[in-house]
């Protein structure tokens, strides 16, 4: 493993300077571009199981997988065998294909209030789409999301969004019009109270309310006891929907995402990322009496040519199926594996004198550079941003790859060994001493 100070830069930087000439900051993502950590982007050529190699060979145990898809590791033989197998009889027939059904039984399978699902291309499409589909049913306009959830770049989503926007320090964003916001209500995450207030406020005019179970978009922060529960009881109250938005949390935390793991049956279901196996793709779902509210069954509009793209099913279908068929050893050692890691570097930070908090469940984690707790947006924001970019410089130089931000989760896979975690506390004690000097 290199030391602290040595890894190559030449070729990634490089290739960043060609990509700014033509694409905006040199990435088609903004976190890419590292504007909140420094230092040079590594331009990633390939991956194997936990490790990913960069255009100047330095050598990475990946703590992103491609922010989450990726529970099987990267270049997994059976989805790449279902990916070629799907290649060789054509890329896309903008037409139904077998194996849209085939994915569509497994995801059902996992999730028992869902009768119905609907593939589309993204998580963005997915949840704008379950929205709309939440107002059809409901005749209403308002919508209700919580600050630091992060639901797509959608205009009437980006209000106090987290993740990127955090990142990036934006409070919203350029060119959406207040109009396409105004029936948005963003409220403190994890506080009761404040949903309570909102529909007396907006009584009988709440479409619905959106939420990650685990926010995963202000770092990793879970719900607090009984939140999701009375979100549950209020909205069934109000006859309201409530849609659980699992792109990251869907057959990662459980085969059946957050609602097994919490045992809550929301109204509605928005996924991605593991659903795709690596390939771009999202979904929601529900039941079949909202669900066929949808065209051509019903009034609400929504298509999409490369929906149910037979590559993206069959990646789809191989890693669900692997999921399903290894739960019983998957689920349980991600638990374990993850919890010896985050507790190993916390406990690293506390040895070297550093302020550091950590949340967790799951494979999904984040490492907060303050003394914590973090239950929310505003606790979340008084993380030591500089500290956290020296930290992850450190950690990059010696061959770890955590999310370059720190409003960001990180994942961990059933292809990530003991060693890798060893080799990731190890590195991470030295990272310390950056941190403080």
């Amino acid at each position: 493993m290199p030391s602290m100070t040595s890894r190559k830069v030449e070729q990634s930087r490089r290739l960043q300077q060609r990509a700014e000439s033509m694409i905006p900051g040199g990435v088609n993502s903004p976190v890419r571009a590292f504007r909140s950590v420094g230092g040079d982007p590594p331009f990633i050529v390939r991956g194997k199981g936990s490790h990913i190699w960069d255009a100047d060979e330095n050598e990475f145990i990946d703590y992103i997988g491609s922010w989450g898809p990726l529970i099987l590791g990267h270049a997994d033989p059976g989805v790449l065998d279902a990916i070629l197998g799907a290649a060789c009889n054509g890329t896309s027939f903008g037409a139904s294909t077998p194996s849209e059904a085939d994915l569509a039984e497994l995801v059902l399978s996992a999730f028992p209030h869902m009768q119905k699902v609907r593939f589309v291309s993204s998580g963005t499409e997915a949840t704008m789409s379950a929205i709309r589909l939440a107002r059809a049913y409901t005749k209403r306009k308002y919508i209700m999301k919580f600050e630091g959830c992060y639901h797509g770049h959608a205009d009437a989503l980006l209000v106090k969004a987290g993740s990127g926007v955090a990142t990036l320090g934006i409070p919203g964003s350029a060119g959406v019009p207040e109009e396409f916001i105004q029936f948005t209500v963003a409220l403190p995450f994890n506080d009761v109270q404040a949903v309570e207030h909102a529909f007396h406020k907006f009584k009988h005019q709440i479409a619905c309310v959106i939420v990650e179970p685990v926010v995963g978009n202000m770092g990793c922060v879970p719900a607090a006891d009984d939140y999701l529960v009375a979100l549950r009881l209020i909205t069934e109250r109000e006859r309201s929907v409530l849609i659980f938005d699992e792109v990251m949390t869907g057959f990662r935390l459980a085969f059946g995402g957050a609602q097994e793991l919490y045992n809550i049956r929301p109204d509605l279901t928005t996924m991605g990322k593991i659903i795709g196996g690596g390939l771009p793709v999202g979904a929601y779902g529900g039941p079949s009496e909202i669900m066929n509210l949808v065209a051509p069954l019903g009034p609400m509009y929504q298509a999409g040519t490369l929906s149910g793209n037979p590559l993206a099913m069959a990646a789809g279908i191989a890693t669900l199926k692997h999921l399903q068929d290894h739960k019983q050893e998957i689920y349980p050692r991600l638990e374990t594996l993850s919890g010896k890691l985050v507790e190993g570097v916390a406990a690293a930070a506390k040895e070297a004198g550093v302020a550091l908090c950590h949340n967790r469940v799951g494979s999904m984690f984040t490492w907060f550079f303050t003394q914590g707790p973090v239950t929310d947006w505003d606790s979340a924001s008084k993380s030591n941003t500089e500290a956290f970019g020296k930290f992850f410089r450190a950690m990059l130089d010696s061959g770890i790859y955590l999310p370059p931000s720190q409003y960001e989760a990180a994942f961990l896979g059933a292809a990530h060994t003991e060693q890798d975690v060893e080799q990731t506390i190890a590195v991470a004690k030295q990272a310390f001493a950056a941190v403080r000097g």
